[in-house]
This record gives structure tokens, sequence and C-alpha cells, in this order.
């Protein structure tokens, strides 16, 4: 995709947007040594899976540790998995990897769930499904091994600590949207995502955003392609209209 753009004259830059000015044309765009002005911008910036911040937990993603039930829940066929969550994201991360894993222990720190009446008793039906509350996962085995072993927990009631055997452990705790540099300027909803119309326009002319950064419903790369195309397509005649 990258050649094919290359072909058609898009130019690439490496570069991180530390401010941007959306208040007039050309839109700025600061990267700190250099200035970028652009007629049109399309955002695209995507969403980053929140993480435990565990030093164990980093040095395991790839290796048994991951945020994606859909790119990575094959590889755990026939073994038994852990998710971390208590909302949405992790009732429905576990209800899908129980098409592969012999069990799924759901992991909270809460006795409550933030989750959704319909997504909680969706997996509470499930049989392949454990609940494990009032727990927090205070460390990663095994580094040394470079795969998930264990998780050693926590239980916040009782203090008790204890190795919880697993083969991999899921993140079900949400995403950030990459969008910190665009507050003010446009949008967002509660939780930092940037509201569009129509999945493409934001409220300044000129200025669209596609993928996870404002979808956080679907987060799939065929998804995120779709509403790229959209924004391209917008941009150009946008630029068309304005005789660029």
């Amino acid at each position: 995709m990258r050649k094919q753009a290359g072909r058609f004259g898009a130019q690439y830059q490496l570069g991180h947007v530390v401010s941007v000015d959306l208040s007039k044309r050309p839109f700025a765009l600061n990267l700190g040594k250099e200035t970028i002005q652009a007629r049109t911008l399309i955002i695209a910036s995507g969403a980053s899976a929140r993480w435990l911040g565990l030093p164990s937990e980093k040095a395991l993603i790839g290796h048994g540790v991951s945020s994606c039930a859909t790119c990575d829940g094959f590889f755990f066929s026939g073994k038994e998995i852990a998710v971390i969550g208590g909302g949405d994201s992790a009732m429905e991360e576990a209800t899908f990897l129980t098409r592969f894993a012999t069990k799924v222990t759901l992991i909270h720190r809460r006795d409550q769930f933030r989750a959704s009446k319909i997504m909680l008793d969706r997996a509470r039906q499930n049989k392949k499904i454990e609940f494990l509350t009032d727990t927090l996962v205070e460390d990663v085995n095994d580094v040394v091994k470079q795969e998930v072993t264990s998780l050693k927990l926590r239980n916040l009631k009782t203090d008790k600590v204890w190795d919880f055997p697993t083969s991999a452990m899921f993140l079900g705790i949400g995403h950030i949207p990459n969008a910190k540099m665009f507050e003010g300027q446009l949008e967002t909803d509660a939780d930092g995502y940037l509201v569009t119309t129509n999945n493409i326009f934001t409220r300044v002319p000129g200025v669209y955003a596609c993928g996870d950064v404002q979808d956080r419903r679907y987060r799939q790369a065929i998804t995120a392609a779709g509403t790229g195309c959209m924004a391209a397509l917008e941009a150009e005649r946008f630029l068309e209209r304005e005789g660029q």
C-alpha cells in the first residue's frame, strides 16, 4: 500500500506532532524542529491499548501478553487464558476467546463490573468463562522463558498472594485514542475519541478523522482502511472545490 501511494506522488516524513493549529488555513502541524502546513488534514493516528504498566507485561507482549483477541486468540487454542478487565471490552474479549480456549478466567480488581448488562449476562452464561473479582495482577511470569506461564495475583480484600497458572494474558481495559494534540480544537467524547459525522467529518472544514482515533466500536484494520479511503476521497473533493 505504501509503494502504491508512493507511485502516485505521496511523500513520507517521520515526526512527532507536538501541537497543531486548526484555527486558520493552511493548517499548521508543529513537529518540534519544523512546522508542516496543509490545506487539508486526515487524522489517522489510531488508538493505543491500555496496559497495566508492569515491566514483565511489556517484556512479554507478543509472547503471551496481548490486547487483541481477534489477532492472537488462535495461537492459544486448547489452552487456558486470562482476561483482565471489567467493562464491555473485557466481556467481548473473554467471550470471543472461548472459541479457542478450554477456559477463560476474567480477572477484575473490583467486585462490580462496568460492563453493560447484556454483555455481562452473555459472559456469565458462557460455561467456559470463570470470574475472579477483587483481584489485582502484580506480575506476569515468565520473562526468562519468554512465555506466559502464570500471573502473580493479589486479592484486594484478603491480601492473599498466589501464582495463577495460565498460558496467556489478554488486556480488556480499553484503549486511549491518540488525539491529545487536538484537544480544544476538535470535538472529543468523554474518553478522548474524536467526534465525527458520517464516520470521517470533523467540525473543522477540511479536517477528517478515520480509523481507531474516532472508532471505538469496531477497531478492525479493514474498517479503519475503509474510513481512510472515505477521508481521502473527501479531501480530494474538498481541494477540487477550491480549485486546487
